[in-house]
């Protein structure tokens, strides 16, 4: 499968790395250009593009970088690809980095804000798991324990391809339902940043509640704020 990846940070190099060796033609962008991502590609396996060339050269394109970026990603980046191409968001919104999004302080889940952005539906998966995880912890299937990540988005289609994608890591995939249920997986929530298996993250899935968005995304803000003055 050829897949192109926006965002060359923890996340996408991983993803990077991970697809190449399964056999998959991965192409791989940043905001600053190919020549900045030499050793990445050297290293993983994935060829170096420019971003407009990454959204044009999968059949899966991911879009890995931090919320306050989305808009600056070109207006047009998805004009004219087909509609069968698969656009995944990675990314989580948390103000401490990305600054007020006042559309999702308002309500406006994540991910439909940056399919909104985007002028593409997206399938929202990978953005709750650390990415050392990510890299290592891919178990084959049937594996006691095997860590499950949650996938939501539209269409069903495009969702399918991401959850076969998921067992392909070594994942077990949880379909959560279209990109209104989203919110589920956000920042703060049960389920986010856990190494559960299928049954638990189902669990947890379920117990999340709509009410307390901003009570998680808080929580979740604090505890990045927390983190980021631990490393100072």
């Amino acid at each position: 499968m050829k897949i192109g990846i926006i965002g060359a940070g923890f996340i996408g190099g991983t993803l990077a790395r991970r697809w190449v060796k399964l056999g998959h033609e991965v192409v791989i962008a940043n905001s600053r250009g190919p020549d900045t991502l030499r050793e990445l590609a050297a290293e993983s396996g994935a060829t170096a593009v420019t971003v407009a060339e990454a959204a044009r050269s999968g059949e899966i394109v991911v879009v890995t970088i931090p919320q306050r970026a989305v808009p600056d990603l070109p207006k047009n980046l998805f004009t004219g690809i087909p509609a069968n191409v698969v656009v995944i968001d990675t990314g989580n919104y948390y103000p401490i980095r990305d600054g007020s999004i006042p559309a999702i302080e308002k309500g406006q889940l994540e991910s439909a804000w940056v399919s909104e952005q985007l002028g593409r539906p997206v399938v929202k998966a990978f953005n709750n798991i650390y990415f050392k995880h990510l890299l290592e912890k891919g178990t084959p299937k049937g594996t006691p324990g095997r860590i499950a990540l949650p996938v939501a988005g539209d269409p069903p289609d495009a969702r399918a391809k991401v959850l076969r994608l998921i067992d392909e890591l070594g994942f077990d995939p949880i379909d959560v339902g279209g990109i209104e249920e989203s919110w589920r997986q956000q920042p703060g929530t049960p389920c986010y940043g856990k190494d559960f298996d299928a049954r638990q993250l189902k669990e947890a899935l379920a117990a999340a509640d709509r009410s307390r968005i901003p009570e998680y995304r808080n929580a979740a803000n604090d505890a990045a704020k927390a983190a980021a003055e631990a490393q100072k």
